[in-house]
């Protein structure tokens, strides 16, 4: 039988957009039917593949969106969308691959779950910009969101407190103000997405909160102090209020770890 770490790197060196969205759930799908066996006998790649297109530029270098409601600017916001979840299948395929060994079968389970939810929210993205006229690759895309992943590679506490805790957390703090835009603009069937992907990361930064506290556990130290530290080491950017309290209490995130950081 083939091994659970060789399905994920070949799906973490899929760079086509559609066949990555089928290797994450295929490799999803053979794990959870006990098709894949518990050995890790490949290394995980320091960079996954990527497609020719989209452009990846620096964040300082990417175009400005537009008015909110334009043509330009609604296609705009799909395709940042679709590329942070493309993205966001490699940081959970990535997750799995380097760390499930040493953190087991659960740790495993949950982050090739994260990983078919990801190739989903992709393909209902991609889908919707079809429907505009548009298509995955089709504008320049946010370079630096692997970053985190590389930077934290040697790390699982670091790669759980700065991509579930930190970067997947503020997606539950900014996609209600998209969603109410979208619904506002009559795009119900963009509204649904948006709704189906919130429902969907408050369960994923769950389960990197409860991986963390396990973490913490283990070095005996208090979760929300080893958090504070992790991210301060870790993550280059700012955590901006307004924060979604409610739905990361969901999480399990409570402001006990957000809060001082906090600018």
């Amino acid at each position: 039988m083939e091994s659970v770490a060789t399905a994920i790197r070949a799906a973490l060196l899929t760079a086509d957009p559609r066949a990555k969205c089928f290797a994450a759930r295929g490799t999803a799908r053979r794990w959870r039917k006990g098709e894949l066996v518990w050995r890790f006998d490949v290394d995980m790649p320091d960079q996954p593949a990527r497609p020719e297109r989209p452009e990846l530029l620096a964040p300082n270098h990417m175009p400005k969106r537009g008015k909110f409601g334009s043509e330009r600017a609604r296609i705009a916001l799909w395709h940042s969308l679709a590329h942070i979840e493309f993205v966001a299948i490699d940081l959970a395929l990535d997750m799995a691959g380097r760390f499930g060994e040493a953190m087991g079968t659960e740790f495993v389970s949950d982050f090739l779950y994260v990983a078919a939810d990801e190739a989903m929210h992709f393909a209902l993205l991609a889908r919707k910009l079809r429907s505009l006229g548009s298509d995955y690759g089709a504008l320049p895309a946010h370079g630096g969101l692997w970053e985190a992943a590389h930077s934290t590679r040697h790390d699982v506490a670091a790669r759980l407190a700065v991509v579930p805790m930190v970067l997947e957390a503020r997606g539950l703090d900014v996609t209600p103000v998209t969603l109410e835009r979208v619904t506002a603009a009559g795009d119900h069937s963009g509204a649904r997405i948006l709704s189906r992907i919130l429902d969907d990361e408050i369960r994923h930064v769950g389960f990197g909160t409860k991986h963390f506290l396990e973490c913490a556990k283990k070095a005996g130290k208090p979760a929300d102090s080893m958090w504070k530290d992790l991210v301060r080491e870790h993550f280059r950017g700012a955590l901006k209020p307004p924060f979604n309290d409610s739905a990361r209490l969901a999480a399990g995130l409570s402001r006990e770890f957000y809060e001082e950081v906090a600018l």
